[in-house]
């Protein structure tokens, strides 16, 4: 049995779940909060360039997000969502505690540690990295490259 179509089932699987909480996320920071109202919210958890934090956040996890369920430039999207993460987890949630109920880093530290794997990983076999992969960079599509 060939044991990638587990693999990359299970990460088709995982992209799409994490892409739509980042979609769900970036969308909120720009049609239910908008970009001022992000930018303000921010400034009052003390996130630096609260502005340009606002920008920088809505768009890594709109387009990010997008990009994971589509399986599009995985590796290097992803490292972008791990940047993001970790700024709401240092600058933002880990004095609150793990739940995040009571502000806490828990949904940051998963979609943080998730998004470190695509990374890694890459996209897996159903992907438009993969169709595209003889004519994209290695590093955006985590596939490896023959020497």
């Amino acid at each position: 049995m060939n044991t990638t179509i587990p693999r990359d089932v299970a990460l088709l699987i995982a992209r799409v779940v994490v892409g739509i909480v980042f979609i769900a996320h970036g969308w909120q920071k720009f049609n239910e909060w908008g970009l001022d109202g992000t930018s303000a919210a921010f400034g009052q958890m003390g996130v630096p360039l609260p502005t340009v934090s606002a920008w920088f956040a809505a768009i890594v996890e709109l387009a990010g997000g997008i990009a994971l369920v589509a399986g599009v430039a995985v590796p290097l999207v992803s490292l972008l969502l791990v940047v993001n993460m970790v700024g709401a987890f240092v600058l933002v949630h880990v004095s609150n505690g793990v739940f995040v109920d009571n502000g806490g880093f828990e949904l940051v530290a998963v979609l943080g540690a998730a998004a470190l794997v695509f990374a890694v990983l890459g996209a897996g076999r159903y992907s438009v990295d993969r169709l595209l992969a003889p004519r994209l960079p290695a590093v955006l599509t985590g596939q490896t490259v023959n020497a």
